[in-house]
């Protein structure tokens, strides 16, 4: 399995390239972004790209993939609603038109988040916007696509946020979360988790097109 990883910086995005780095069944991971991670590994290549609304100066590169994991997201916090569609949903939608004309058997599983809104037209912005993104890509024609929404998220094997605030949390709140695992088993997920459900959703497909916290529990279990 060729796989493709967008933000692979952040957070989710780092524990999904751990998970796809340990995994013999992936052959290679390349990711894209503003910036590289820094890591070392043989199955490891990194482009790094500056414009992720346009792709057409690296088209050459982005062949070949059998799926692409798609992890980049921002807070929607200070941010007005065109700032934050132009993140959430115009990279999504460039990304995502150019994928599936060069990889017409490529799988793509797109991170959103507990509480998207598919109808786009709900009262909570962020959750609009990221139902936009679910709908466009769904909308594209992939082998198939797979909408994960997540919500509270134990990052594993020493992975950071960038948000400041969210590590903060972390630190405090981190010891609660075997607690909040047996309390709330449904709702809890973490980054090894996420990232081998990932996998198995190329590898052997998902239930279901838009998969919740505990969907992605079951999927990474089996």
């Amino acid at each position: 399995m060729k796989v493709l990883l967008f933000g692979a910086t952040g957070m989710l995005g780092q524990g999904v390239l751990i998970e796809c780095l340990k995994d013999p069944k992936v052959e290679s991971v390349t990711t894209i972004g503003r910036s590289k991670t820094g890591r070392q590994h043989p199955k490891l290549r990194e482009i790094e790209h500056k414009n992720m609304s346009d792709y057409s100066s690296i088209e050459d590169q982005l062949t070949g993939f059998d799926a692409c994991f798609f992890c980049l997201g921002v807070t929607s916090n200070g941010k007005t609603e065109a700032e934050y569609r132009k993140v959430t949903y115009d990279i999504t939608e460039a990304a995502g038109k150019t994928l599936s004309r060069l990889n017409p058997n490529m799988t793509i599983v797109f991170v959103s988040g507990a509480g998207t809104d598919s109808t786009e037209k709900g009262r909570i912005m962020w959750a609009r916007v990221k139902g936009a993104a679910e709908n466009v890509l769904l909308r594209l024609p992939f082998k198939a696509a797979y909408m994960f929404r997540p919500g509270l998220i134990q990052p594993m094997h020493g992975v950071k946020s960038r948000t400041k605030l969210y590590n903060i949390g972390i630190t405090l709140f981190g010891p609660l979360f075997p607690v909040l695992k047996l309390l709330f088993p449904k709702y809890v997920l973490t980054t090894e988790w996420i990232g081998q459900a990932m996998i198995k959703a190329v590898e052997h497909g998902a239930p279901k097109k838009i998969l919740d916290p505990w969907d992605i529990q079951q999927l990474a279990k089996k």
